[in-house]
């Protein structure tokens, strides 16, 4: 069964950071793209990050260009989202995906595997 578990959110002050991670099972990192979404109340859902398990390219939104870092753990079958410098703005519920395409996740915001959500709340 494939299951992907999101954790690390909570109350940060702006100007702080959170370490997000998604646990994957059921599959192996090393053939998904596996990518962070968020969405906040009354907006959108926003890709934030991908990254490739294959070769390990990496993919940000321009609003957490400098910000995030997005990086895997083969061993481990986790990926990170390291959000550093958050902003009010960055609230919102993250959560993980997977899927075999690149262009799925990144380009049409598709994908077969999803996970719950975690919170993320940023205070000014």
């Amino acid at each position: 069964e494939v299951q992907l578990q999101a954790s690390g959110g909570g109350l940060v002050q702006a100007g702080g950071s959170l370490r997000l991670s998604c646990a994957v099972s059921g599959f192996t990192f090393d053939d998904y793209v596996i990518g962070w979404f968020r969405q906040a109340p009354g907006k959108e859902r926003e890709a934030v990050s991908c990254i490739s398990g294959s070769d390990g390219s990496t993919y940000y939104a321009d609003s957490v260009k400098g910000r995030f870092t997005i990086s895997g753990d083969h061993a481990k079958n986790t990926v990170y989202l390291q959000m550093n410098s958050l902003k009010p703005e960055d609230t919102a519920v993250y959560y993980c995906v997977a899927d075999i395409l690149l262009f799925r996740v990144w380009k049409r915001h598709e994908y077969d595997y999803w996970g719950q959500g975690t919170q993320v709340t940023v205070s000014s």
